[in-house]
C-alpha cells in the first residue's frame, strides 16, 4: 500500500454500478398478478429499469459511475419513477419473497417474440423446471465494480497493452479469491434474511429446526443470510462443479466445461416435447447466467457475444458482487455505508498478497460463508484459518481485517477528500462486538416484535411509496425515463423484425458445437 499511500490520486476514478432486484406487490402484500408495465418500457431493451426471473421481478439497473452519490441518487431516481407508474402497488423490501400462495402465480418474464427475446424466456422456463420458480424470485443487489487506469498504472508500472490485460485479470482474481476467504464479512455485516415468509418453506424441502412466530413467520435465531443458504439462492447441482479462480484460464475451462456436461437429473426433464421446448438443454448449465456463485469476473460482451467469449478476448474488465441482501432499511436496497465498505473492501481484497487456492481451501471458505450465514450472530462463532484446522473466532478475524481497512480508509479518504472511508470503518467494526447492530438483527428484532414477517415488509413497502410519490428528480429527469421508455419499446420491435432465421436454427447458431439439443 505504500505506493498509494505517496500517491492516493492514483485510487480515484473507482467505476461502480449497482443491479436492484424487487417484486411488485399489491397493497395486501401479496404477489402482483400484472404483467410488467407498459409505461416502464421494454423490459428487453431498457436500459435502466428490466426484469429478472419473473414479470412482476422488476431488475433495476444503474449506469457506471464514479461517485457513490451518483450511483444512488441514479438508483433513487429510478425509484421514483417507477414507484409513480405502478399504479397502487409498490416493492417489496426484502430479499425473501412475499407470500407466495402457489408457484404457477409466478410468471415468467416475457421478452417479447424475437429470437433473443424467446430465448430469455426459455431459459427462465429450464430455471423453473430445475429449481422451482419460488427459489427464483429470492432478491438480491449486485454491485459492480471496477479499478481505473491510473491504479493499474501506479500497480504495474509501463506494460505492453497485452501484458497489462494479464496483469489487470491476474490481480481481478486475486481479489476474487481473497473475497472467498474474508468475504464472509458481507453476510454478517448485511445480510438481512434471518426470517422467511412460511409459503417459501411450503414449496422447498428443508430439515433446518426452525423457529415459528405467528400463523407462519420461520426464522434461526442467529442467521444472517437465509438468501445465501443451500434453501436459498444455490444450486446443489453445482456443488461437484471443479471451477477454480486461479487464472482466467481455469475459470474459464471450468465454465466451459460446466456447459458442455450432461446431466442425468435434467435430462429427466427433457429438453422439448409436444408443446415445445422446455429449458435450453439438459447439461449442468444451460448458460453461463447460471453459475450461482457470490462474485463473479466479468467484461462487457460484444453483440452476439457469451460472457465467458468476452473474457477470453479482452480480459477481466470488472467485478459483480452478488452476495449483498436487499437492505430493507433504504428505500433504494442498499445505502451509503454499504457502498463506502465495499470500495474499501474490494480494493483492499487486490492490494493484499492471494496465493493460489486449492479446492481443499476453497471448500474450507465456502464452510466458513455457510457457517455466518446460518449462525453468524452466534456468541463464540469460530471460523476455519485453512486447510489445517487452525480456527479463530468471528470477531478477532473481523477485528483484524479491519485493522488493515482503517489504514487504507486514510489514502482513500486523501484521494476522495472528507472523512467517509474512515468513518465507515469506525462504526462497522463495532458490529463485531455488537452483533445487534447487523441488519439481520435489527429485521430480526421488528419480525419478533410484530410476529410476522410479511406485516412487517408490507409496513416498510408503504412507507417507501409515500416517499416516492413525492420529491424530486435530481440526475435522471421524468422526460428522460419517459423518452427511454419509448425507445426501448421501438428497439424491441427493431429486434423483432430484424430476425431472418427461426428459433431453432438461432439456438443452434448460439450453442455451435458446445451442447447437445
Amino acid at each position: 500500500m505504500a505506493a498509494f499511500s505517496e500517491y492516493p490520486e492514483a485510487l480515484k476514478g473507482i467505476g461502480r454500478g449497482v443491479e436492484r432486484e424487487a417484486l411488485r406487490i399489491t397493497p395486501e402484500g401479496t404477489l402482483s398478478s400484472a404483467a410488467h408495465p407498459t409505461a416502464l418500457g421494454s423490459a428487453l431493451t431498457h436500459q435502466w429499469i428490466t426484469t429478472d426471473f419473473a414479470e412482476q421481478l422488476l431488475e433495476f439497473i444503474t449506469p457506471v459511475t464514479y461517485s457513490v452519490s451518483d450511483m444512488l441518487t441514479q438508483l433513487q431516481d429510478i425509484h421514483r419513477f417507477t414507484y409513480r407508474e405502478l399504479g397502487g402497488e409498490s416493492l417489496w423490501p426484502l430479499s425473501m419473497p412475499c407470500y407466495v400462495a402457489n408457484e404457477d402465480d409466478i410468471t415468467l418474464a416475457q421478452y417479447g417474440t424475437s429470437n433473443v427475446g424467446t430465448m430469455k424466456t426459455l431459459y427462465r422456463q429450464g430455471l423453473k423446471h430445475r429449481y422451482g420458480s419460488v427459489m427464483q424470485v429470492i432478491s438480491g443487489v449486485h454491485f459492480n465494480f471496477s479499478f481505473p487506469d491510473s491504479f493499474w498504472q501506479q500497480k504495474f508500472g509501463e506494460q505492453t497493452p497485452y501484458a497489462r490485460q494479464e496483469s489487470v485479470s491476474d490481480a481481478y482474481f486475486g481479489l476474487i479469491r481473497n473475497y472467498y476467504r474474508f468475504g464472509w464479512m458481507i453476510p454478517y455485516l448485511f445480510g438481512a434474511s434471518p426470517a422467511l415468509c412460511g409459503s417459501f418453506i411450503k414449496q422447498t424441502n428443508t430439515n433446518l429446526d426452525f423457529k415459528v412466530l405467528g400463523k407462519g413467520t420461520y426464522y434461526l435465531p442467529y442467521a444472517t443470510s437465509l438468501r445465501l443458504s443451500d434453501l436459498g439462492y444455490t444450486n446443489s447441482a453445482q456443488s461437484g462443479l471443479k471451477i477454480g479462480f486461479n487464472s482466467l484460464e481455469q475459470y474459464l475451462e471450468g465454465v466451459r466445461t460446466a456447459i458442455q456436461t450432461p446431466s442425468a437429473d435434467f435430462a429427466k426433464i427433457g429438453v422439448k416435447d409436444a408443446t415445445g421446448y422446455r429449458q435450453l438443454n439438459a447439461n449442468v448449465l444451460q448458460i453461463e447466467n447460471e453459475l450461482y456463485a457470490p462474485i463473479r469476473p466479468k467484461r462487457v460482451a460484444k453483440s452476439g457475444e457469451k460472457p465467458s467469449e468476452a473474457l477470453d478476448r479482452g480480459g477481466v474488465e470488472y467485478i459483480e458482487v452478488r452476495s449483498l441482501d436487499v437492505n430493507p432499511f433504504s428505500p433504494t436496497g442498499i445505502d451509503e455505508n454499504q457502498a463506502y465498505f465495499l470500495d474499501l473492501f474490494l480494493t483492499w481484497s487486490v492490494m493484499s498478497d492471494s496465493e493460489p487456492m486449492t479446492d481443499c481451501e476453497l471448500q474450507c471458505w465456502h464452510q466458513n460463508w455457510n457457517k455466518v450465514v446460518m449462525e453468524g450472530r452466534k456468541p463464540g462463532l469460530t471460523l476455519q484459518i485453512g486447510c489445517d484446522g487452525e480456527q479463530l473466532t468471528q470477531v478477532e478475524w473481523g477485528h483484524r481485517v479491519f485493522a488493515d481497512l482503517a489504514k487504507l480508509a486514510v489514502v482513500m479518504d486523501k484521494a476522495y477528500g472528507g472523512d467517509k472511508y474512515q468513518a465507515v470503518c469506525r462504526e462497522l467494526v463495532t458490529w463485531f462486538d455488537n452483533p445487534d447492530k447487523t441488519l439481520s438483527a435489527r429485521l430480526l428484532r421488528d419480525v419478533v416484535e410484530q410476529e410476522s414477517i410479511g406485516t412487517v415488509g408490507l409496513a416498510i413497502a408503504k412507507q417507501n411509496a409515500e416517499l416516492y410519490a413525492q420529491g424530486e428528480y435530481h440526475l435522471v429527469s421524468e422526460a428522460q425515463f419517459r423518452e427511454e421508455a419509448q425507445a426501448s419499446l421501438k428497439k424491441q420491435q427493431d429486434v423483432e423484425q430484424g430476425d431472418a432465421i427461426s428459433f431453432d436454427q438461432y439456438l443452434a447458431e448460439y450453442f455451435g458445437d458446445s451442447v447437445s439439443l
